[in-house]
């Protein structure tokens, strides 16, 4: 063993090749079956790793070598730290790191075994954060910005502005005491921009939502300037929203465009969308030309619904057919991105497949396709209504050109609603008979068209009083679709003309089943119930569609009607008072009002109606009648008299209204003007004997000398109505005798007596005008728009999107005139 040991020579300053067969004997392989301190270390994990110590520069000549006998001299390395295998403090490091965890020799290490070191105790305390540190005031003060701002984010996401905007100036304080307190502590590069961009944004656009315009713009001319804010111009596109708010449309467009300098080419969907906000604001200021610019580069560009539309409106402003044309195809070319029905319809019976179509039917991404397809479909349809009647020399070959290119695009549904539409306009035209021709050429279609067009003849046979051709086609309508809810309630129109109530509540009832939301059918099935006497189940009806139309005037009428049948007066004023809430100025409300308050006694309240009713429609004569004797009850006479003399105008046969007129000056202490109207009422009524009597009493007072003229004509005027009533007197018994005796004389006709006591029956009496009429046939000459007129049911047609249009799917049901 010892013949591969070689010691160090002595340093030999003169020997230039010494030290060149020393070599570290850790090296040295081929013996260390005979190391005792390798074969120990071997055998056994007891070796501590000791501490790295720091690197000893020298060779291996410079420090002392361990061998084979086990000294006990620290062996290193090179790089300061002992040799594998070297033994210190008396315990062998082992060979290697591999054992187990947690394992070590008790015999030599004297420890027990502990795998999860529980007996080194537990871990010292965390330490505790320095809250009064300025780092740690910044950062509190940091988060609690962030905090109001979200807190005034979500305020306004939840309608309540006002406190969006305590909440964003708040955030805008406390960030303001955070920048100084960075100044302060930092040097400005440490500020954190974002976070007042986000601070500054936010304020402007609360501003904004609570219309503090002023505030807002500037706000947003605090971020706009700021050149550190890198996209703080486009910001502009909301201060050109702001002036187009406020109608200043120079400015909107000037912030408008300068924004779209500033913004890249690649957001190319943003551009697009502020090139639209300029041709809008274009349009509002009349500039037709400039507006055409935009939305054509919008159309060759991305096209989209909104600025193809916009682009009709602009060539109709101006009156460009041709133009029109063009703007019309290419809406008509621009690309939905929905996928049709065809998607929907399970190609085969696999239940997974048929699970999966029917989970995606009214999935959120399909109401979004239908919104799109429907809005589409609208903006179609008014733009064909507005160009077909200036395209072409008439608007019947305005509206073919229209249907043609309808049918060339995907769009070929919309082709017979643009139909409906010509029959629509031909209505408005009052051109009935091209109506009715328009609308029969749908009866060999497919039958939701056939349904709706036979609905609308319905319809119009119903309003022309035609029962025989409405009943028909409303039989049509029905064949054709069932589950037409317009078709049911038109059929039930036609059964409540003919008296059928029972059946025609059947009718009613179908078409709720089939469409809940069916108003028409409702209020129908309310005014049936009222004519079968159910008024329970009338005022639940009209309840149920009072909730469905808070603002109906009809239902309210209904109501209150229903209440004031049912004897509640106190109910039925509330009702009406809602009524006259929706239409203040309506007579008949106001003097039904002024009614039921009299019957109840409060004159105050019923005169207040009563005047009201009388400023809006002064021609009411049950309304001037009651004026009139308000103010004789209240001993103003000479307020009455205005009232009277107005009914007098309108009723100038009756004699009752001047007289009335006479009795008021007579009463107020004016003799003179009194006698002066009786003389006019005496020449224009001769025979009038309560005239003739007030002018032989005012006479006699007044000690005139007509008295004795007067008072010869009354007494002729009371012996001819004597003998009148003698004369109708003995015709009565006369044609009673001749009844029972049952000759043939009074069945031909009657004696020559007979026929004159009738013919002086048929006339007035001497207190009555020849052409007086009775006050039930006064208030039948009068329109009650909101009585009679209420009573019929109302006819379903088809609405269209525009008022007064009809279509196939809705219903637009309006009231008949009496």
């Amino acid at each position: 063993m010892m013949q591969n040991v070689h010691l160090a020579p002595e340093v030999d300053e003169d020997d230039l090749y010494s030290g060149y067969n020393d070599y570290n004997p850790t090296f040295d392989t081929e013996d260390l079956e005979n190391d005792a301190a390798f074969q120990q270390a071997a055998r056994t994990s007891h070796g501590r790793r000791p501490p790295v110590t720091a690197k000893i520069p020298g060779t291996s000549a410079s420090r002392p070598l361990a061998t084979g006998f086990g000294s006990k001299a620290s062996l290193t390395s090179s790089m300061g730290r002992p040799m594998t295998g070297a033994i210190q403090d008396g315990v062998a490091r082992p060979m290697t790191a591999v054992h187990a965890a947690g394992y070590t020799k008790a015999a030599v290490r004297g420890s027990s075994f502990d795998p999860l070191g529980q007996a080194r105790g537990p871990a010292p305390p965390l330490e505790m954060k320095n809250s009064d540190s300025s780092e740690e005031k910044i950062r509190q003060l940091e988060k609690k910005v962030n905090e109001l701002v979200e807190e005034s984010c979500i305020a306004n996401s939840c309608g309540d502005l006002k406190l969006a905007l305590e909440k964003a100036k708040e955030a805008g304080r406390k960030e303001r005491v955070l920048v100084r307190q960075r100044e302060q502590i930092a040097t400005p590069e440490n500020i954190n921009l974002d976070l007042t961009y986000s601070v500054l944004f936010n304020l402007a656009s609360q501003y904004a939502a609570n219309e503090m315009y002023a505030e807002a713009l500037n706000t947003y001319q605090v971020i706009v300037k700021n050149k550190m804010f890198s996209n703080g111009g486009r910001l502009k596109v909301n201060m050109g929203n702001i002036y187009l708010k406020q109608r200043n449309y120079s400015k909107a467009i000037k912030f408008y465009r300068m924004a779209l300098d500033q913004i890249p080419s690649v957001h190319k969907e943003m551009r697009i969308k502020i090139m639209q906000n300029i041709g809008v604001a274009f349009i509002k200021t009349g500039q037709y030309v400039d507006a055409i610019s935009s939305f054509e580069h919008i159309m060759s560009t991305s096209p989209n619904l909104k600025a193809g539309f916009n682009l009709i409106l602009c060539y109709f402003a101006i009156g460009n057919g041709e133009q029109m044309k063009k703007a019309f195809q290419k809406l008509i070319a621009v690309p939905l991105e929905v996928d049709y029905d065809d998607k929907y319809i399970s190609p085969n019976d696999d239940p997974h497949t048929n699970l999966l179509i029917e989970a995606i039917k009214n999935d959120s991404l399909r109401q979004i396709e239908r919104e799109r397809k429907s809005m589409a479909e609208e903006y179609i349809m008014t733009a064909a209504k507005l160009i077909a009647p200036v395209i072409e020399t008439s608007f019947a070959v305005g509206y073919d050109w229209c249907v043609e290119v309808v049918k060339a695009s995907h769009y070929v549904e919309l082709a017979n609603d643009l139909e409906i539409n010509k029959a629509t306009t031909y209505l408005r035209q009052q051109d009935f008979n091209q109506a009715l021709e328009t609308l029969k050429m749908f009866e060999k279609k497919d039958s939701r068209v056939k349904s709706a067009a036979a609905t609308n003849l319905s319809f119009l046979y119903y309003l022309e009083n035609e029962l025989a051709q409405a009943t028909n086609y409303a039989d049509l309508a029905v064949n054709s679709d069932r589950y037409n809810p317009a078709a049911l309630t038109n059929k039930g129109n036609t059964v409540f003309a003919n008296g059928d109530f029972e059946k025609a509540a059947e009718f009613y009832k179908e078409a709720l089943r089939n469409d809940s939301s069916c108003t028409e059918a409702l209020y129908n099935l309310g005014l049936t119930y009222k004519k079968l006497n159910r008024i329970g189940e009338a005022l639940d009806c009209f309840l149920k569609l009072h909730a469905i139309l808070r603002n109906s005037a009809q239902v309210l009428h209904q109501i209150a009607n229903i209440y004031e049948i049912m004897e509640d007066p106190s109910q039925a004023i509330e009702w009406l008072l809602q009524l006259i809430s929706v239409v203040p100025t309506d007579p008949h409300v106001l003097s039904k009002l002024g009614k039921l308050y009299d019957n109840e006694g409060d004159k105050s309240q019923a005169f207040h109606y009563y005047y009201e009713s009388y400023r809006y429609f002064p021609s009411n004569i049950e309304v001037i009648e009651w004026l009139g004797a308000y103010y004789i009850d209240t001993q103003f006479c000479e307020k009455a008299i205005e009232y009277f003399e107005r009914a007098a105008l309108i009723l100038p046969t009756q004699v009752k209204w001047q007289l009335m007129v006479a009795s008021c000056y007579r009463r107020s202490g004016n003799y003179q003007k009194a006698l002066e109207k009786y003389k006019v009422i005496h020449r224009k009524f001769p025979e009038n004997v309560e005239c003739l009597r007030f002018l032989v009493r005012l006479c006699t007072d007044m000690g005139l000398k007509e008295v004795q003229e007067y008072t010869t004509k009354l007494k002729k005027v009371e012996k001819l109505k004597e003998i009148r009533e003698q004369r109708i007197k003995s015709g009565r018994d006369g044609s009673a005798r001749s009844r029972r005796e049952g000759n043939t004389a009074g069945e031909s006709g009657g004696t020559k007596g007979e026929r004159l006591s009738a013919r002086l029956k048929a006339l007035p009496g001497t207190s009555e005008p020849y052409e007086s009429s009775s006050s039930k046939e006064i208030d039948a000459s009068y329109i009650d728009p909101l009585g009679p007129q209420a009573e019929r049911p109302k006819t379903a047609a088809i609405k269209r999107t525009e008022e007064d249009d009809f279509a196939d799917e809705e219903l637009g049901e309006d009231l008949l005139p009496e």
